[in-house]
């Protein structure tokens, strides 16, 4: 059996992003330039891959992306996200979620709100392999001592991001 996956892209104030949906629901939101680790990612999830350009995402999602870049917060679309993993990756993502807008946690942070402290690289891993960037907001982890540390998307974008959203807070209070 074929999955299509249909790939949408959309202009943001940090780059090109690529939106992968699959049976309309979006499976992996990256940065363009990251589109070998979005086919790496899916090709682990899914089979016999039928990859179309100029897709449509779901129209909660660019609502949201709109709204976020705009610098309002908005109610996340998780109806039209359809995130792929195993049990643990996906309380990871969840807990990812659960961190509020214009905050931070550390992978050990993360670990112990999951209730597994010891599962520190475990949590990195999980962090790492989250198909669904901003949306599932893997640029809130940052290192123990407070320092940037890795974003698939590159530091300069992470720290755009975590300084937009402290922006967003800002105003809002």
């Amino acid at each position: 059996m074929t999955t299509r996956i249909d790939v949408a892209r959309y202009q943001s104030p940090i780059g090109t992003l690529s939106l992968a949906m699959v049976d309309a629901k979006l499976v992996h939101l990256d940065f363009e330039n990251n589109d070998d680790r979005l086919h790496l990612i899916q090709t682990r999830r899914f089979k016999n891959l039928d990859w179309q350009d100029g897709g449509r995402a779901p129209q909660s999602v660019i609502n949201w992306l709109d709204g976020y870049f705009a610098g309002k917060v908005g109610r996340l679309p998780m109806e039209d996200v359809h995130m792929i993993g195993t049990d643990f990756q996906k309380s990871v993502w969840d807990g990812l979620i659960e961190i509020p807008n214009g905050q931070s946690r550390s992978y050990a942070g993360l670990a112990d709100i999951l209730g597994n402290p010891k599962a520190v690289r475990a949590v990195a891993r999980a962090n790492a392999l989250n198909p669904v960037s901003i949306i599932v907001p893997c640029h809130r982890v940052i290192g123990s001592n407070g320092t940037l540390t890795g974003y698939a998307g590159g530091l300069d974008r992470k720290r755009w991001l975590l300084d937009h959203e402290a922006a967003m807070v800002s105003k809002a209070a």
